[in-house]
């Protein structure tokens, strides 16, 4: 899996990490709200795995501070429902 620029153009484009070597630079989408869109290109093998087993795994560093509301989505998210109000979805 590789991080790519989730392409939402009415957002903010920001790259997280981009001088840290240590780490994969990881471009996200910004809105005024605080919200952060990312986006991910799975590998041919990856996708047959995904449809095979139907599930993945998401690990998030918290370093043990309160762990932030988080939305996986198949989807693309519009630029006005990327965060900052409510998050039912219809």
């Amino acid at each position: 899996m590789i991080p790519v620029d989730p392409a939402i153009e009415e957002l903010e484009l920001v790259t997280y990490a981009k001088d840290q070597p240590e780490y994969i630079p990881l471009p996200v989408r910004r809105d005024v709200h605080g919200a952060v869109v990312t986006c991910w290109k799975l590998s041919s093998i990856e996708r047959v795995r995904m449809l095979l087993q139907g599930r993945f795994y998401l690990t998030i560093l918290t370093f043990n501070s309160p762990l932030q509301p988080i939305r996986i989505e198949m989807d693309k998210p519009e630029a006005s429902a990327s965060g900052g109000g409510d998050t039912e979805r219809s």
